[in-house]
C-alpha cells in the first residue's frame, strides 16, 4: 500500500509555508541569510580565531613542532625585535604609498572618463579599465619584472635623458602595486564623479569660483568618500601582498614574506605576524568610517 502524498495536500502546504513567510519578514530574511551567515561564522571568523589564538602557542626549538602552551612570547619578540618592527612599518608605509599613488593617478582619469570623454566612449573606457583584472596576477608582475630589468623597457625609455629605471627593490614593488591596484581606486571615483551633478559645477561657476576653488569646494568633498572606498582596497590589498616584493622587491622584505618563510619552521610566529595586517586594516577602517567611505563600497 502507497502513502503517496496527493497533489492537492502538497500545493497547500506550499501556500501555507508561503503564507507564513508572507507575514513574517523577519522570519523570511533569517531563512535567506542562515547559509550565507553560516559560512562568514564558522569559516572566515574562525579561520581568524585559530589564527589569533595559535599565536599564543610556542615551538619546540628541536623539533619544530608546535607547543600548544599558552604564552606571548611570539608578540614580545614582534614588538621588540627592530627587524620585525622595521619590516612592519615598511610595510605600512608600502600600503601608504600605493594608496597615495593611486588616488593622484585615478582622479585624473576617473574626471576623464566620467565628466570629459563623450559618453558613447564612457563604457569602453570603462572596460579598458577593467582589462587589466582580466589577465592572471603573476603574468602581470612578470611582465614588470621584465621591464624594470637591466636594458629592460624601463632603461630604454629613460636613457635618453640620461636615467636608468629603479631596478628590483622597494620603489619596483611600489610601482608593480600601484599598476596591480589602480583599477579599484579608479571604479569609485569615476562613479562618484559620473553622479556628480552638473548644475552644481555651473553654480560653482556663475559665483565666480575659479576651477581649482571648485575641486576644493565642491568637487572634493563629494568625491572624498569614494577615495577612501578605493584605498580601503589598495591599502588592504598591498599590505597583504607577498609575491609581488618576492618578484620584483629584490632584497626588500614586508610581512608577507616573514609569514611564508615561517610557516614551516615556526607556524605560532607566522600566526602573530599575520594577526599585524588584520589588525591594522581593522584600524584603517574605523579611521575612515567618518567619511561615509563604507558607505560607498
Amino acid at each position: 500500500m502507497t502513502t503517496d502524498v496527493p497533489p492537492a495536500a502538497g500545493r497547500g502546504t506550499a501556500r501555507r509555508l508561503a503564507g507564513t513567510l508572507h507575514r513574517r519578514p523577519r522570519l523570511r530574511l533569517a531563512l535567506l541569510l542562515t547559509a550565507p551567515l553560516l559560512w562568514l561564522t564558522v569559516l572566515y571568523l574562525g579561520s581568524l580565531a585559530a589564527l589569533f589564538l595559535s599565536a599564543f602557542w610556542t615551538t619546540d626549538s628541536f623539533t619544530s613542532q608546535v607547543v600548544k602552551v599558552w604564552s606571548t612570547d611570539n608578540f614580545h619578540a614582534l614588538f621588540t625585535t627592530p627587524v620585525f618592527r622595521q619590516v612592519v612599518l615598511r610595510s605600512v608605509g608600502v600600503a601608504l604609498a600605493v594608496t597615495v599613488l593611486c588616488a593622484v593617478i585615478a582622479f585624473p582619469l576617473a574626471f576623464y572618463t566620467a565628466r570629459v570623454a563623450r559618453p558613447r566612449w564612457r563604457p569602453l573606457l570603462v572596460v579598458a579599465i577593467l582589462t587589466p583584472l582580466w589577465a592572471s596576477y603573476l603574468v602581470k608582475v612578470y611582465a614588470w619584472r621584465l621591464i624594470l630589468s637591466e636594458g629592460g623597457l624601463a632603461d630604454w625609455m629613460l636613457a635618453p635623458i640620461g636615467l636608468s629605471g629603479p631596478g628590483y627593490g622597494l620603489p619596483a614593488t611600489v610601482l608593480t602595486l600601484t599598476y596591480l591596484w589602480l583599477p579599484y581606486m579608479i571604479l569609485p571615483v569615476h562613479t562618484a564623479l559620473e553622479q556628480l551633478p552638473a548644475g552644481l559645477l555651473d553654480a560653482s561657476a556663475d559665483l565666480g569660483a575659479r576651477p581649482g576653488r571648485t575641486f576644493r569646494s565642491v568637487v572634493l568633498p563629494m568625491v572624498l568618500p569614494s577615495v577612501a572606498a578605493g584605498s580601503v582596497f589598495t591599502f588592504s590589498l598591498s599590505l597583504g601582498d607577498y609575491i609581488t616584493v618576492q618578484i620584483v622587491g629584490g632584497k626588500t622584505q614586508l610581512i608577507g614574506n616573514l609569514v611564508y618563510s615561517n610557516i614551516e619552521l615556526n607556524l605560532p610566529m607566522a600566526a602573530a605576524l599575520g594577526t599585524v595586517p588584520v589588525a591594522v586594516i581593522v584600524l584603517y577602517l574605523l579611521a575612515i568610517r567618518r567619511t561615509g567611505a563604507l558607505n560607498s563600497l
